[in-house]
């Protein structure tokens, strides 16, 4: 029996300030439109969200300034695209104007059977097991991707 493969990704960054701070006010205001550009992909699945839209005022780590971002994904290439290819790429470039340097690795990717959704501690995981192990096909990054599994 086979079964499809979606790629999931989870990324953290450590804010300079709260959404509210003029320092984040750029970000915040472009988060919605940025957010949007992901949910009109074909092969975009889904993202963490609240009932704001967003996910920068859930908590998933003690330091309230920690932003998680997590998503699924049809395919490697359609995640990259967006990253890389679409608008998304302006805002990634001016990271360092709203975030800190954070030490290890900040975004991991990994393959989950079509139908499910990751939790934040699977996504917290996974990036521990990329900062401790290296790039496996439990944790990878875009410089080091797995291929998709053929079954399960």
């Amino acid at each position: 029996m086979s079964t499809e493969f979606h790629l999931a990704q989870f990324n953290i960054a450590r804010a300079l300030g709260t959404m509210d701070e003029p320092v984040m006010r750029e970000f915040a205001e472009n988060l919605e439109r940025i957010n949007g550009l992901a949910d009109a992909n074909p092969e975009f699945v889904w993202r963490l969200q609240s009932e704001q839209g967003d996910a920068t005022d859930i908590l998933a780590y003690e330091d309230e300034s920690l932003l998680v971002n997590m998503s699924v994904w049809q395919s490697l290439d359609a995640l990259r695209d967006y990253v890389y290819a679409s608008e998304h790429l302006d805002f990634l470039k001016k990271k360092k104007h709203w975030f800190e340097k954070v030490e290890g690795p900040s975004l991991v990717l990994w393959w989950i059977p079509a139908g499910t959704l990751p939790s934040i501690q699977d996504g917290k995981q996974a990036l521990e097991h990329l900062r401790v192990h290296g790039s496996s096909p439990r944790g990878f990054t875009f410089a080091n991707p797995e291929p998709k599994p053929t079954a399960a």
